[in-house]
């Protein structure tokens, strides 16, 4: 455990509010008044724009930042092939799509030395990142920090700790995020992670398309599900290192690595809403029913990512937080159903209400995937208690579950498909339901 990357991280301030339009210098004076792009910036910096969107994107989408840095990301040498390791990239076509219910243990615990980037595990995806299209699912497992630098161009990722705590450093500042908290990296922008535990592991959402943004509210109103002001950005904090640092980039699939002669964390001040956030999943203001039967789970979106039809996400993100149930005369957990989206569950801390909890079941850290069509829903034990249930009042409170909930079918990787902590015999717990059918008379 690193005690002075928790100190830290403990005393880190923030920018607050989700797709804003931020500002921050780490040095008066840093930041240009009045313009993007002056003949001479100031304090002897480079000033650089990184934009996530195209330039003509509407307004209200648009994504773009301008940074003010000792050196700008142009001064490095050319990109070589680094080994991909157990990161993989749409199209997937390793496998064939599974129609099946399929649930995995945790990741075993990696080699010792293994960093954030090495302890990336592919379990899946769809889409094609060179189209910017689909996503991808990963896990995470580390026991070191790390000492080079990553950024993606493929897209945006959606880091969600399960075990031990995260100190970010990326261009924009720094980020701390432990369990039941997220994190969002904006496409291509550079970061490294440094543990504050001495192991840590979690899930990743690569979403190759749209960037995140909060979904609309619609008939619930102006306020609920995720709060904007809520989600936290970093204030500006940079590296002055001269030496050699390595910096690998997602590009397209693969990995590619250069020599820095300084570090490309240099970003002195910036201006933007090209930034990376961090969230507190507990702040979640959930919606539900106080009548009877249960919502579509689509009340618990944190954040989406729109696709080319009305409605239809890329990739949505969903979180069961804490919540009361009180549905009268209402099976409480979620119905059995089949899907047109097809749902990457995790679970971060505790049990979900619709799954045994346990060994061989679903536990934090592990995951379950129900792609389109695929029928699922309590298992046999849930479905026998919560049809006898007294139906009091009910405080769900000691679980915190999540869903990557995407448009298309997600093809396992063959990595994933052939794993030791695969759970073979998940189709098992449905065995036990039982026909209860009686024609009346």
């Amino acid at each position: 455990m690193n005690g002075d990357a928790r100190k830290t991280a403990e005393r880190l301030t923030y920018l607050s509010g989700f797709g804003n339009e931020h500002s921050s210098e780490a040095v008066t004076g840093a930041l240009p008044d009045g313009r993007n792009s002056p003949q001479r910036a100031p304090l002897g910096l480079y000033a650089e724009q990184l934009s996530g969107t195209a330039f003509t994107e509407p307004r209200a989408h648009n994504r773009r930042s301008w940074l003010y840095r000792i050196r700008p990301s142009a001064a490095h040498p050319a990109f070589t092939r680094a080994d991909n390791g157990t990161i993989r990239t749409a199209p997937f076509t390793e496998t064939v799509p599974d129609p099946n219910r399929l649930r995995w243990n945790p990741l075993p615990p990696p080699p010792e030395g293994t960093d954030f980037l090495g302890g990336l595990w592919t379990l899946g995806g769809n889409g094609d990142a060179t189209q910017r299209t689909g996503m991808a699912v990963h896990l995470y497992h580390a026991n070191s920090s790390m000492d080079r630098v990553f950024s993606d161009a493929d897209g945006e990722l959606l880091i969600v700790p399960e075990h031990g705590g995260l100190l970010l450093h990326t261009e924009f500042g720094q980020l701390h995020v432990e369990p039941a908290h997220i994190a969002l990296i904006p496409r291509g922008v550079r970061f490294r992670v440094e543990l504050l535990d001495a192991s840590a592991r979690g899930y990743v959402c690569e979403n190759y398309g749209a960037p995140f943004r909060l979904p609309d509210l619609g008939p619930i109103g102006a306020n609920g599900l995720a709060n904007a002001r809520d989600f936290r950005a970093p204030v500006a904090a940079y590296e002055d290192v001269e030496g050699p640092v390595e910096g690998v980039n997602k590009f397209c699939g693969n990995l590619w690595t250069a020599t820095y002669d300084h570090s490309p964390l240099d970003v002195v001040a910036w201006h933007g809403n090209h930034v990376p956030y961090a969230y507190d999943l507990r702040r979640f203001n959930v919606i539900g029913t106080i009548s009877y039967d249960h919502p579509d789970p689509s009340i618990f979106t944190v954040l989406t990512s729109p696709s080319d039809t009305p409605g239809l996400a890329g990739v949505d993100f969903v979180v069961f937080a804490p919540r009361w149930l009180v549905g009268e005369n209402t099976f409480r957990p979620p119905y059995f159903h089949r899907n047109v989206m097809s749902e990457y569950m995790g679970l971060v801390e505790g049990a979900y209400d619709a799954k045994t909890a346990g060994p061989g079941g679903f536990v934090p850290g592990g995951g379950s995937l129900h792609n389109m069509m695929s029928a699922h829903g309590p298992d046999q034990e849930t479905f026998d208690r919560a049809s006898a249930a007294e139906l009091r009042p009910q405080k769900i409170d000691d679980g915190l579950a999540f869903m990557f909930e995407t448009r298309w079918p997600v093809t396992t990787t063959a990595q994933a498909a052939r794993a030791e902590h695969l759970q073979r015999d998940y189709d098992d717990v449905w065995s036990g339901l039982q026909r209860h059918f009686r024609p009346a008379g």
